[in-house]
């Protein structure tokens, strides 16, 4: 049994996911692009695969229709806005995320941009290789306010780690855990409050038709000066245009981002800013978080393989 698996960094430093694969009478069969598949490789490398583990890649129902014996689909990650659901669902095939397995990671991620951007450690070391020694004025972090738009696990990992920073927290949640927000400390916010109150703002939303720019044109311009945004959720969140406006007039004070609605990202301008710190979709790219995600990817398919007691 073929089981297609896209994620360059599955099983990286630990083989036992293949192990586990090979013991249970399945082929492996690894992504050797060295980066995210196109379709028109996907379509071909799916080809008579029961399952597979899906990173960003793709996966479309053109692509799904090459493999009309697939029956699971396993997310390396929780986000599924690159899989046709509907064609999943449509055909009988299972889908499964692997929840929780990368929370740590991105939320330490999307704190370490947060301290980049505002402490302008890109810069200071940028200038300290040229010899440059002079001092920089730089943001504070401590006692600022922090706007989360979702809650979820690494939004709540963020609410964490902003607590050791004393920062005050408003959010927003579609599912609001009043008990957990009143236990945490937590301002419940409309999202165009937070917007025009934040001193940073971070995005935990899943990609879907109601959220797709959420941060526009009108909320971006509603944004405090000297603001900054982080976004480790989907690159559709924002309207990058509109961002890059702002970006370059200086009206907020800068952008982590670490993933684009098109990776990587054609818009010559993104790499010419002093004001952004750019990721390459590597929040969770952790060994650990790896480890997590490989593992848990793999009984996921396994069970709805019907493989795994």
């Amino acid at each position: 049994m073929k089981v297609l698996i896209t994620p360059r960094s599955f099983g990286k430093h630990d083989d036992t996911p293949f192990a586990l694969l090979r013991g249970k009478g399945i082929e492996p069969v690894s992504n050797s692009t060295g980066g995210i598949m196109p379709e028109h490789e996907l379509k071909a490398a799916i080809s008579g695969a029961a399952g597979v583990i899906i990173g960003v890649d793709p996966l479309t129902a053109d692509v799904m229709s090459a493999a009309p014996q697939l029956r699971a689909v396993a997310k390396y990650g929780v986000g599924t806005d690159n899989i046709d659901l509907d064609y999943c669902e449509s055909k009988g095939i299972k889908v499964s995320r692997t929840v929780g397995a990368n929370s740590d990671a991105v939320a330490d991620y999307t704190f370490a941009l947060m301290l980049a951007l505002a402490r302008k450690i890109v810069a200071i070391d940028a200038g300290c290789r040229r010899r440059d020694w002079g001092k920089i004025t730089t943001s504070d972090v401590s006692g600022r306010t922090l706007g989360l738009i979702g809650l979820g696990a690494i939004g709540r990992g963020v609410v964490q780690r902003a607590q050791g920073f004393g920062m005050k927290v408003m959010a927003y949640d579609l599912y609001w855990d009043k008990g957990y927000a009143e236990r945490s400390g937590i301002e419940k916010a409309e999202i165009d409050d937070i917007v025009r109150c934040a001193d940073f703002i971070s995005l935990h939303v899943p990609l879907t038709d109601a959220t797709k720019h959420l941060m526009d044109s009108r909320r971006i311009g509603m944004m405090k000066q000297g603001a900054y945004i982080v976004n480790t959720a989907r690159g559709g969140l924002i309207d990058e245009a509109a961002l890059l406006t702002a970006l370059e007039s200086g009206s907020i004070g800068g952008a982590g981002i670490d993933v684009f609605a098109e990776e990587p990202p054609h818009d010559d301008r993104w790499y010419g800013l002093g004001n952004v710190v750019l990721g390459s979709h590597c929040a969770a790219s952790t060994e650990g978080a790896s480890a997590n995600m490989s593992m848990m990817a793999t009984r996921n398919l396994l069970r709805d393989l019907g493989l795994l007691e």
